[in-house]
């Protein structure tokens, strides 16, 4: 059955999209474009595409028969190429259609690769600086193609023409925009120059500029824009010169001095270019950008996601040649490709570090010194660098800051903390009793050290548990312990609410009058099982009676040889001893530098200011 025609404005007919041309020019210049400056960057683009069919088209051609010429006096912007041209049909298809990329045209789809822009919305950048497009073009396709005028404005409408082809004698593409007055930051000739600089400085085609008052040259007027091949495409007499010579691109470009350079090549996605190591630390977690080009043109300068998170003590610069822009051409498009192109650079990363391991101690020392954290991560999760930086690394330990090797020859058993705390709780005392101790408590710390005995067979490795610390002190004589028995009553009963048990030891160094050694997972599960007792019989009480353990205990261990901790276990006044007893654990646990809960505050406050009332008192 053949259905009957269908009105356009009767029910159920097909409609057609009305587009707002100045909503959708709005959208793009707050949703999709970062700044109105990347109209240069898409004009320039389109040239450049053309060139390349053009060059298609006539494979034979010198590479530097067809260029870019671009002009600004202040009152127009203009972008000439000698590219393969418009048609008239080209021009309706292309021009006026949002959307459609004349890139997908049949002829040249096999050949997308080639091109750098896909998406087939650069030219309605333009209206983000002017209120009208001019576009003049002619055909490399046909010998005697006429040439094609194109009027586009921001309301919407186009008009089109067909010129005599004395109205562009070669053929190419000349786009022209009359500058809105408020575009005048984007469109001064100044401006235009940098931003031609910036975007194209190192594409593949012939690109200058002129601002009306250049000189001309061999070659026409303007300047050149790339007068220079990239860095890492040029030859250099010997390798240190080439070394030298991406060093100091790299400092041109990225504003540093790189402490060194890592050339990067991937023949399979034709990538090229260089990762400068930073000089100076990175804080945790904190990723650059890094300038990407794609087929020469700048596509960002904070595309992070070419190299993996752990790289952050690197920023590259790079031009590819299968890499996909996003819509926006301002950042890579997540897929297939920009996976293995990150695998490949983080493997070119960790090379680097091996052969600065084995053949160049002091710029790995100097690495080290700077970007250890970095390498502390890439460790975890790589075995062959853990096997050759594990210890070269650097800890906080009891013998100060050390590598694992270095303390590992002199302490056979290595014990590291659970946390900071934890260490700068033992640290003093531990050191004074020969204990080896390792500071576990900063990132990725503790599981590197217990990973030593697979590069160092010979080393153990614990972790520090309050009983190894405790026996390593000395216990006092039987009668100094009878003797100090009543004081020692007295301030477990005061520190009773703290869950903390008292004990009379003798350590180094004299100067330290207390050791508070209380873990925070001790903390934890006393916590819990208070909890558990001011909850009991409800549901959460007996969720959290079930995970019940036997909560240790906190430990104030006094030093006997300290000579307040000798004038305090004599003394024989109840209130004063619990006063005392209770500033001497209100220290001990400033001492260690965890944080303080309130009734630990409270403490501290009360047993200051009742010891400065007793002294008074005795004074008067």
């Amino acid at each position: 059955m053949t259905l009957p025609d269908t009105a356009p404005n009767a029910p159920g007919a097909d409609r057609t999209f009305q587009v707002d041309l100045r909503g959708l020019v709005d959208l793009l210049s707050h949703h999709l474009y970062s700044s109105p400056r990347v109209y240069l960057r898409e004009l320039m683009q389109n040239a450049v595409d053309a060139l390349t069919a053009r060059h298609a088209l006539e494979p034979a051609a010198p590479a530097d028969a067809f260029g870019v010429r671009l002009y600004a006096d202040g009152s127009v912007v203009r972008v000439e190429d000698d590219g393969v041209g418009l048609t008239e049909a080209d021009v309706h298809s292309f021009l006026a259609t949002i959307g459609r990329s004349s890139k997908r045209a049949d002829r040249i789809a096999e050949q997308r690769g080639d091109f750098i822009g896909q998406f087939g919305i650069g030219l309605l950048s333009c209206f983000l600086v002017a209120d009208e497009i001019h576009v003049l073009s002619r055909s490399a396709r046909t010998p005697d193609a006429p040439a094609v005028e194109w009027r586009g404005r921001g309301d919407g409408s186009y008009t089109v023409r067909t010129l005599p082809a004395s109205a562009r004698p070669r053929p190419g593409t000349t786009v022209t925009l009359t500058p809105r007055a408020d575009a005048g930051e984007w469109t001064r000739p100044a401006q235009v120059h940098a931003l031609a600089r910036h975007f194209g400085s190192l594409l593949r085609h012939p690109v200058t500029f002129d601002d009306g008052t250049t000189a001309g040259t061999a070659d026409g007027p303007g300047v050149s824009v790339n007068p220079e091949p990239a860095p890492w495409a040029r030859t250099y007499p010997t390798p240190g010169a080439r070394s030298r010579a991406l060093a100091a691109y790299g400092e041109d470009v990225l504003g540093f001095k790189p402490l060194d350079t890592i050339e990067l090549d991937l023949p399979a996605v034709g990538l090229k270019g260089i990762a400068c190591v930073l000089p100076e630390t990175v804080p945790a977690g904190r990723r650059h950008g890094h300038r990407v080009h794609v087929k020469g043109m700048l596509l960002s300068e904070q595309a992070e996601e070419i190299l993996p998170e752990w790289a952050f003590f690197v920023r590259c610069v790079a031009d590819a040649e299968s890499l996909r822009p996003t819509a926006s051409r301002e950042s890579l498009y997540e897929d297939d490709t920009l996976a293995a192109v990150r695998d490949a650079l983080a493997e070119r990363l960790r090379d680097w570090i091996a052969r600065a391991a084995a053949s160049d101690p002091e710029l790995l020392g100097r690495f080290l010194q700077a970007h250890h954290l970095a390498v502390k991560s890439l460790a975890v999760h790589d075995d062959e660098i853990l096997r050759m930086l594990l210890p070269w690394l650097p800890f906080e330990t009891t013998d100060g800051n050390a590598t694992l090797d270095e303390f590992a020859r002199t302490h056979r058993t290595v014990l590291v903390t659970s946390s900071v705390e934890e260490f700068r709780q033992v640290a003093a005392i531990a050191s004074a009793a020969g204990l080896g101790v390792v500071n576990g408590g900063y990132t990725y710390d503790r599981e590197l050290v217990h990973r030593l005995p697979e590069i160092r067979p010979e080393a153990t490795v614990a972790d520090l548990d309050p009983a190894t610390l405790t026996a390593h002190l000395d216990p006092v004589d039987r009668e100094t312990e009878l003797a100090a028995a009543a004081y020692l009553a007295q301030a477990r009963d005061a520190l009773a609410v703290f869950d903390c048990d008292v004990a009379l030891r003798t350590f180094q160094p004299v100067s330290a009058p207390a050791l508070l050694i209380d873990s925070r997972e001790a903390r934890h599960e006393r916590t819990r099982s208070q909890l558990a007792r001011e909850q009991e019989g409800g549901l959460w009480g007996d969720i959290l009676g079930a995970l019940r353990q036997e909560a240790p205990r906190a430990q104030l261990i006094l030093n006997q040889l300290n000579p307040l901790v000798r004038t305090a276990v004599s003394i024989d006044e109840p209130e004063l001893a619990r006063t005392s007893a209770e500033a001497l654990y209100g220290q001990a646990a400033m001492l260690s530098r965890r944080p303080l809960r309130p009734a630990e505050s409270s403490l501290i406050n009360r047993s200051f200011l009742d010891l400065l009332a007793h002294a008074l008192r005795k004074d008067s």
